[in-house]
């Protein structure tokens, strides 16, 4: 490939990234903050991994 057609395709690949970057940055700033349905989903998720995982049996003494 002749690096002008790499460059080319560099330089476009590089815009249409900033492009879905500002779309992303402009939807996540419309959206309503998140911060106690996140933090409430992730106790929730560590509540339930700690009642799915089985408890450590007791060693006997010997």
């Amino acid at each position: 490939m002749l690096p002008e057609t790499h460059l080319v395709l560099h330089h476009t690949h590089a815009a249409e990234l900033r492009a879905r970057a500002t779309t992303h940055r402009l939807a996540t700033a419309a959206t309503p903050p998140r911060d106690l349905r996140v933090r409430l989903g992730w106790t929730l998720v560590e509540v339930g991994l700690r009642l799915a995982t089985a408890a450590p049996k007791p060693v006997a003494a010997v």
